[in-house]
């Protein structure tokens, strides 16, 4: 049965049943914690913990954006690719989508970013799609640490400056 339809059953089962449910998807299915839950999918851990310790029951709101969420989770579950941040131009250069490391394949998913400000927010963005850490350049680097919970790995693009500068140094002379 999918995900989505124990929420429903739940429901519909008897008051409490969402919350039972919900319980059972995360520990067994999921296997993630109300927090890794929420952090994932971007919902208010508060309310989340609320309606879990039986304090508040769910509006329909909510309800829909649960159901959203452990759909999402079902379909792309986290913990299978790792977040490349770039401009377009760097990004077009990756030719393989997938890796071998250790002998595990990792899925690339690429987040374009034109400007500081669009790398802290595709971080943000990977972070909640479930990537299970992240690849950006230095200058971004020390400030999406101090906001995610997942690693984070520097790009340090050596070679492409010391060919750059060796162009530009041929433009002078």
């Amino acid at each position: 049965m999918a995900l989505e339809n124990k929420l429903i059953a739940g429901i519909l089962r008897d008051e409490g049943g969402f919350r039972e449910a919900l319980r059972d998807i995360l520990d067994e299915d999921l296997k993630m914690s109300v927090h890794e839950f929420c952090t994932s999918t971007g919902l208010s851990p508060s309310t989340l913990y609320k309606i879990m310790q039986d304090q508040r029951e769910p509006n329909l709101r909510t309800v829909r954006n649960i159901i959203w969420a452990v759909r999402r989770l079902e379909n792309h579950p986290g913990g299978d690719f790792i977040a490349v941040i770039g401009h377009r131009v760097v990004l077009n250069k990756i030719e393989e989508r997938t890796l071998r490391v250790h002998g595990r394949n990792i899925r690339i998913k690429e987040y374009p970013a034109a400007s500081i400000e669009d790398a802290i927010v595709a971080a943000v963005h990977a972070e909640r799609d479930g990537a299970v850490a992240l690849v950006c350049a230095p200058i971004v680097a020390p400030t999406v640490e101090k906001i995610l919970t997942i690693p984070i790995s520097i790009v340090i693009p050596q070679e492409s400056i010391v060919r750059a500068v060796a162009r530009a140094a041929e433009k002078t002379a």
